[in-house]
């Protein structure tokens, strides 16, 4: 999740300057200049949604950095001092969730103080003070609160020293970030963001602790008001990455040094600074352009990690001179670190699966990989395999890729391996020799009361004196098999409703958990799915569980060779519909395995999840809209971001499918693979399919209504039916009224209400639903023999 971002917009020119190091340093040595403090009255200043209204108290300014001053306090420690901050969420949605943390769907809340940084300087404010012929100086003041805000200062200002230099390294004419710390009289401390940086340019929020670890709750996140009106332009980053060359070894103790090369083309402008970021395991010690050694900038923090929402370390590499609008040129990163754990019995966790590497924002890339590694160990990666040797105790494989692919990962171990048939593919399915530490049994004592162990006189002829119960550990490949041949089946039912996917390669390999995870041509599988089902851990042993992991999570990340591979997420808010698509690809393979009945009991599982209510009485569904994403994880509802995203998105998808039809739903599908291919895709991006391929009486103002009650909001509704019959056939009137509950007034939902006949064909009539109750009415041939609510709606039974 990125929504503190360091992917770069174009913005204008750029000059030569200082280094990182250099501009690091002055920034740090910029105190408040007491003899720029003012007492301020009525100033007022905005940034899009963010409105700012420093009514009464005193404001001072750091000593300029560049010409500029980039910090400022604002004190309300006054008699009659006051100020106000007020931030309007646009949908129904960010309100909701505003609410959820503030109690207040918009935010206005007066505060005492108000730390603010400008990354790209506050001239603009410095020279709105000195206009006001109100204002006054306050030198004496000024004093006071530079000694006492000093520290407070150095350390915000140091939690985004990163970000601070992205934008001053920038393109001239850059509006740069606006962010707030304020001292709420009501919330506490909290931040307030502008970003025109990042995807979801507004942002109110918390840094909090969770679990001994710091976190960030986001409280509204949304495009700023320009964007929505599309008076500004689309956002394009400033630079592209292509053509991965990366070398990496594996010592005995597998850890890792690695070369990364990678082509970068700049961007509309000219461009000194170029952010990047990789696993918090991995150490970036040496970077070049063209060969050239360049300025290495890391500098991150506890809050610059928390605010980007991800454990990844943020890194400038600074040109010496600005490379040319256009210019491609060769980038050289050294890294180094440990990101391969043991799980026991030769059996390995590869942690940071795809930051291995320096990335920047989305790239669709080709790569060519070498690896050295233990010669007693497989390693696997996407891509067609060049080359295999060995020198000693050391194994180099050579791997490229055929088609540009999203990222790039890899795993290894010691496997068996198992080939799939998927004509037209390549499928290759590994396994590990031995389970891991977690999955073998522990031994069980059997209690005896008498002497341990009996006199041998005491025994009877054959008996064995009293031991611990042992159990044989589970077989590791029990259903290897099995895996292949429903990995190849998959793959081939998604290539002939979808299309192919990126690679004609597909390799499956096993991690230790109970998670798996589809890379491009590569799928990390748990090993759960490789045992068979009684030899599974006790508590994963329920129905629910051998459907998860021996029926639907082979496919559903073979369908992440698609959905996430193919097509990519435009931001945080997007990336339910890639986990919703592949949860749903892989219930349409079990219904072409099992049936329908089969999905369908799936499906009423999802639904006792999402209505599944804690110990504060508040269901899953209840934790705020999908389109939330990581954010649901703030929601105090544990699990929901998983129960939500999945299985709610799954019910989403099935809606939509009865709504449209087969045949409209598929080509739907198939038609978003082709025509986002290699590019990302949003929620609006869908909901515009919907509409292109909905029957007509599906219409365009019925999709809205369903996103906007499904997808940017939240609720299941309780349904109630009610009818009656009149008439005679062929002209039989069938009246009825469908009430709901249990949702908000505004909420609405298209209900099959499905109608059975003695023979023949059953009829549906689509009913939109609303807190007023919705009549219906239909003239039939022949009498109904029942009348109910059809399946294909979400609701509380």
């Amino acid at each position: 999740m990125r929504r503190f971002s360091l992917v770069l917009i174009c913005c204008g020119g750029l000059a030569a300057g200082p280094s990182a190091a250099d501009l690091a340093k002055a920034i740090a040595a910029a105190g408040f200049d007491a003899d720029q403090c003012y007492r301020v009255r009525d100033l007022r200043f905005q940034r899009e949604d963010v409105k700012v209204y420093l009514n009464e108290g005193y404001l001072i300014f750091s000593k300029p950095v560049e010409g500029a001053p980039r910090t400022a306090l604002f004190t309300a420690e006054l008699a009659g001092g006051d100020a106000e901050v007020i931030v309007l969420p646009p949908d129904r949605g960010e309100r909701q969730s505003l609410a959820v943390f503030t109690k207040s769907a918009n935010l206005d809340e007066h505060f005492d103080a108000a730390m603010m940084i400008f990354t790209n300087g506050a001239q603009d404010l410095v020279q709105r003070v000195r206009d006001d012929a109100s204002t006054k100086k306050a030198p004496e003041v000024g004093a006071a609160l530079a000694e006492r805000w000093g520290p407070a200062l150095e350390n915000i200002r140091g939690g985004l020293e990163t970000r601070v230099l992205v934008d001053m390294l920038g393109p001239a004419g850059n509006p740069g970030m606006l962010f707030l710390e304020l001292q709420g009289r009501q919330l506490g401390d909290f931040d307030v963001i502008y970003d025109p940086l990042s995807r979801a340019q507004i942002e109110a929020g918390q840094l909090t602790e969770r679990g001994g670890h710091p976190h960030y709750d986001v409280w509204t996140s949304f495009s700023a008001r320009s964007v929505r009106t599309g008076a500004a332009p689309a956002p394009a980053p400033w630079f592209t990455l292509s053509d991965y060359r990366i070398e990496a070894a594996l010592d005995d103790n597998l850890a890792m040094g690695a070369t990364t090369r990678v082509t970068v083309r700049v961007g509309a402008r000219p461009l000194r600074g170029f952010p990047f970021d990789i696993s918090d395991a991995m150490h970036v010690t040496a970077a070049k352009i063209d060969g050239v050694p360049a300025e290495l900038f890391s500098h991150d923090s506890v809050r610059g990690r928390a605010l980007r929402g991800d454990d990844n370390n943020a890194f400038l590499v600074v040109a010496p001179e600005p490379l040319a609008a256009g210019s491609i040129h060769q980038f050289e990163f050294g890294h180094e670190g440990a990101v391969i754990t043991p799980a026991g019995n030769n059996v390995f966790f590869v942690a940071a699966r795809s930051s291995w590497y320096p990335r920047y924002g989305e790239n669709w890339a080709n790569y060519d990989l070498t690896f050295h590694y233990p010669k007693r160990l497989t390693l696997v990666t996407a891509g067609d395999q060049v080359s295999d040797s060995s020198e000693g105790e050391t194994r180099t494989t050579r791997w490229r890729t055929p088609a540009p692919i999203r990222m790039e990962g890899f795993n290894l171990g010691d496997y068996q391996k198992v080939t799939g048939n998927a004509p037209g593919f390549r499928v290759d399915v590994y396994g590990n020799k031995s389970v891991e530490s977690a999955l073998i049994p522990k031994p069980s004592a059997t209690v005896v009361i008498t002497q341990f162990p009996p006199p041998a006189k005491t025994r009877q002829a054959g008996e064995m004196p009293p031991a611990a119960q042992i159990q044989l550990p589970p077989d590791p490949n029990g259903r290897l098999r099995e895996v292949a041949a429903d990995v190849s089946s998959s793959l081939e039912f998604f290539k002939s409703k979808f299309g192919p996917p990126a690679l004609k390669t597909l390799t499956v390999s096993p991690i230790p958990g109970t998670f798996g995870q589809g890379f491009p041509g590569l799928v990390y599988l748990s090993t759960l799915a490789y045992l068979n089902p009684n030899q599974r851990p006790p508590g994963l042993r329920g129905e629910e569980h051998q459907v998860f992991f021996s029926e639907l999570i082979e496919a559903h990340e073979v369908a992440h060779q698609w959905w996430g591979n193919v097509i990519s997420a435009s931001a945080y808010e997007d990336e339910w519909l890639l986990e919703a698509l592949a949860n749903y690809s892989a219930l349409l393979w079990l219904e072409q395995k099992k049936g329908l009945k089969a999905v369908d009991a799936v499906l009423d599982t999802y639904r006792d999840h999402l209505l599944e209510k804690g110990s504060d009485g508040r269901t899953m569904d209840s934790a705020g809209p999908i389109i939330w994403g990581d954010r649901l994880d703030s929601s105090g509802v544990q699990g929901a971001r998983r129960v939500i995203t999945y299985e709610k998105g799954a019910w989403i998808l099935h809606m939509l499918r009865r709504r449209m039809g087969d045949d409209r739903f598929l080509r739907m599908l198939a038609e978003m693979r082709r025509r986002y291919e290699f590019r990302s895709i949003s929620t609006a991006d869908f909901r515009g399919l919907v509409k292109e391929f909905a029957p007509p009486k599906f219409s365009a103002e019925a999709v809205d209504n369903f996103f906007d009650s499904w997808i940017y909001s939240s609720g299941i509704p309780a349904l109630k039916l009610k009818y009656s019959v009149k008439g005679t056939a062929p002209a039989i009137r069938l009246s009825g009224t469908l009430t709901q509950s249990a949702v908000d007034d505004d909420f609405s939902a298209e209900v099959p209400v499905e109608i059975q006949f003695t023979r023949g064909a059953p009829q549906t009539v689509w009913v939109r639903t609303s807190s007023d109750g919705a009549a219906f009415s239909e003239t039939l041939r022949h009498a109904p023999l029942r009348v109910a609510i059809g399946s294909g709606v979400l609701a509380k039974k």
